[in-house]
């Protein structure tokens, strides 16, 4: 399961112990070996299916943190609770779908690289919910890497296909939601343990992807030898990716961090081309290459003297 990058903003500090940039860079690989996996599983089973069945190995994974999880959950304030429903329910289970979904319709490596947007999308819904404060000087990258993602998204820029055009909603919706989340994710993290909230989100978006399976009316059980795949895609891309991530930052500057990410698109490239068969356009490489740069470099100016995006007041 593909799991939300970082909003642009300080990493918690001080730093202390070795640098784990490598620890970084090794998640946001994994992160980017997610469509070796799920390509082949959206071929033979739905998407409701597919994301069921992640959270429910997820979930199982992690039933010893889930009463300390559900204490927090009770403890905490309904706006709070109203937070990781809508992380639980939207930002894991139905992006999940939307995710897998893209896969039908487009080539393996497109829907993985169109998640960069995650961290400019987070900047608008942090201002909408949390108060925060966008710059004029925020445009200067992301109408790069919204112009990136159009070359992306098409083969022809200049004839969007429908199949494609379809694949880049889907993957740019699940990318809306999973900002939503990150978003929601920081305003809940202030008051509850990064822990709890980690296994409130699978909780929470185990039933949500239920309601989602049945509205879809995709079959419930999958064949001994499409469980492996999904245990791999759940805990390795999934629960391991986000695991060493959130590890790596606890002494790793921020700045490193960011070149660090660039691991994802990268390794999603580089699997989508010489594994998956996917053969893209040179506006499709140029446009990954104006993605990563537009991103990586917001992420770096947010870490600077004069961000672009003015933290809420407490």
């Amino acid at each position: 399961m593909p799991v939300p990058g970082p909003v642009p903003g300080p990493v918690p500090g001080p730093f202390s112990g070795p640098d784990r940039t490598w620890l970084v860079a090794l998640a946001a690989a994994l992160w980017g070996t997610d469509a070796l996996l799920r390509l082949p599983l959206a071929g033979a089973l739905p998407a409701s299916t597919i994301g069921f069945w992640e959270h429910l190995i997820i979930v199982v994974v992690l039933v010893p943190f889930l009463p300390s999880a559900l204490r927090a959950f009770r403890a905490a304030p309904a706006r709070d609770r109203l937070a990781f429903v809508v992380i639980g329910a939207g930002a894991s289970a139905v992006a999940t779908a939307l995710f897998t979904e893209a896969f039908r319709f487009g080539d393996p490596v497109t829907p993985v690289v169109l998640q960069k947007l995650q961290p400019l999308i987070a900047v608008v819904v942090a201002a909408a919910l949390i108060g925060e404060r966008v710059r004029g000087g925020y445009w200067f990258f992301a109408v790069p890497a919204l112009a990136g993602a159009w070359l992306m998204a098409f083969r022809d820029p200049f004839d969007a296909a429908p199949q494609a055009l379809a694949a880049a909603l889907l993957a740019v919706g699940a990318a809306a939601l999973w900002a939503l989340g990150t978003v929601l994710g920081r305003l809940v993290g202030t008051r509850t343990a990064a822990r709890d909230v980690t296994v409130l989100r699978f909780a929470i978006g185990l039933p949500a992807s239920a309601v989602v399976l049945a509205v879809d009316g995709g079959p419930l059980f999958v064949t001994p030898a499409q469980l492996g795949p999904l245990a791999l895609l759940a805990l390795i891309p999934g629960l391991l990716g986000l695991t060493l991530y959130y590890r790596g930052l606890r002494t790793t500057a921020a700045a490193r961090a960011t070149l660090a990410e660039m691991a994802f698109p990268v390794t999603a490239a580089l699997i989508g081309v010489t594994l998956l068969g996917a053969q893209l356009a040179w506006t499709q490489w140029l446009g990954l290459a104006v993605i990563v740069v537009s991103v990586t470099a917001l992420g770096l100016r947010e870490r600077g003297s004069r961000p672009v995006v003015e933290p809420a007041p407490a």
